[in-house]
């Protein structure tokens, strides 16, 4: 249905969505409608910047319930509306934009923490809630998610569930979705359901994973009860300086394979360590900076730090725990202001994940590929999530001086992001770790998973047969 805000039949709708929601809860008003236009996708930066015109919802919808979300996806059938959900909007792959009008759907009125089960050692929440306050109410009791990330003060637990989020802890938590117990999910035909009351069983496929890094175009994530675990008695970080990456990433991987079970390991290259490292921290130093950390009961972290001290010092330079501590203590600079990259830059975060026999050559080839195809490009990137079998590359480019005519600028952006990711998937990598696909990576969703792709979309089709969720994302196409 194309709606015009001159017809009748705008208000009609309007008159639907304030009796489902109440009067107070929807907004038609362009400033609320020009402020969901514009998330961390740089270029919706971009059209903002160079005047637009920007695409926007007809409505600004504020559901406080998972029943008034199931009227709110049943009107939308009956009118054939999109809906786009929207919790921070923090997030960088143009997935929370509404770029074919109809409804956004912001979720951060449902932010109650439902229960906290110190038996279970779980909460329950709903997904609107911002992960920060979840973790400070967790904090009353001494425990938390252990899912801390740079953008945790303005992203809601929902918005990590949708992209498959991976905190500065991962190393030894796990990311958001190996937290998650159960969760209710409201489809887009309005049914409400539930998974099961636990995870991790022989009763057949685990409903949490279709929904789970589906960036809301497969149902809305209304509640979910997540793992929780005490805060640590210490915590305890060390620094080593390493002459090039083959020799931090080796270190890396041996802290991992040893019996040590690191919270953290982050390797920056030679380039970020020079320029971000320095400028965060005052480490005025050439090489690949690393930092670790352990941490526990005391006694044992003590133990853990001496072995992964034996384990890391093999061809690295001790920087100290002092300088270790210091990361910590820093950790979020590097992703604000004024330490971030910003307008008038064009930049990209391109993280990918492939096994160690792989990321270094994953590193190499993206790395080349830029250099070589787009010399006013800078690409630099650090290893900040580290798995058993592999590590995840959190890289980025910089371009200082990007074209001022805006569609130009498009271009290039675009065929950077081309040339990087397919340079990344011929080594071995995947589109996307955790940031996830959106607008911005959806095209080469295809080429990616193949002939499977079709699964994909077939699952779309069936559980959003009018195609109304979150349209135009992770390459499913519109109606």
């Amino acid at each position: 249905m194309n709606l015009n805000r001159k017809s009748f039949m705008f208000d009609m709708v309007l008159f639907e969505l304030q009796d489902i929601v109440g009067r107070g809860n929807v907004s038609v008003k362009e400033a609320d409608k020009l402020a969901y236009s514009v998330d961390y996708y740089w270029i919706s930066e971009l059209w903002h910047d160079r005047s637009g015109p920007l695409t926007t919802a007809d409505f600004i919808v504020q559901p406080q319930s998972s029943q008034q979300i199931s009227k709110i996806m049943v009107l939308a059938n009956e009118y054939k509306l999109p809906v786009t959900v929207w919790g921070g909007g923090g997030g960088s792959q143009g997935g929370a934009l509404a770029v074919f009008g109809g409804i956004i759907m912001d979720v951060k009125k449902m932010n109650r923490v439902i229960e906290i089960d110190k038996v279970s050692m779980t909460v329950e929440a709903e997904t609107g809630i911002l992960m920060q306050n979840l973790e400070w109410e967790l904090e009353k009791h001494g425990l938390s998610t252990m899912h801390i990330p740079a953008s945790i003060f303005c992203s809601t637990l929902g918005g990590f569930l949708a992209h498959r989020g991976t905190g500065v802890l991962s190393t030894k938590y796990g990311k958001m979705e190996d937290m998650v117990v159960s969760m209710e999910v409201v489809l887009p035909t309005g049914e409400i359901i539930e998974s099961l009351p636990v995870n991790k069983t022989a009763s057949g496929p685990d409903l949490n994973w279709i929904f789970i890094g589906s960036e809301g175009t497969l149902g809305v994530i209304t509640k979910v009860k997540v793992t929780v675990k005490k805060m640590p008695q210490v915590r305890k970080f060390q620094a080593f300086l390493y002459k090039d990456l083959a020799r931090g990433l080796e270190a890396g991987k041996n802290l991992m394979h040893e019996g040590i079970k690191p919270s953290v390991i982050r390797l920056y290259d030679a380039e970020e360590t020079k320029s971000l490292v320095k400028r965060v921290m005052g480490v005025d130093r050439e090489g690949a900076y690393l930092v670790y950390g352990v941490e526990g009961y005391e006694d044992v972290v003590e133990l853990e730090a001496k072995h992964a001290y034996k384990i890391a010092s093999k061809g690295g330079e001790d920087l100290g725990t002092e300088t270790g501590k210091l990361w910590w203590d820093t950790r979020y600079k590097f992703f604000y202001p004024p330490y971030y990259f910003s307008m008038p830059q064009a930049f990209g975060t391109c993280d990918t994940v492939a096994t160690y026999a792989n990321i270094e050559s994953v590193y190499w080839n993206m790395k080349n590929s830029v250099a070589e195809k787009f010399p006013q490009a800078r690409f630099i990137g650090h290893f900040s999530h580290w798995f058993d079998w592999g590590a995840m590359l959190y890289a980025r480019f910089i371009i200082d001086n990007p074209p001022s005519d805006k569609h130009q600028a498009v271009s290039l952006y675009n065929d950077v992001w081309n040339t990087v990711i397919r340079a990344a998937l011929k080594e071995g990598g995947v589109l996307n770790e955790h940031h996830g696909i959106g607008l911005k990576l959806g095209r080469l969703m295809k080429e990616q998973y193949g002939p499977s792709f079709k699964i994909i979309k077939d699952l779309k089709k069936m559980l959003d047969p009018n195609h109304i969720m979150n349209p135009g994302k992770m390459g499913l196409g519109v109606r």
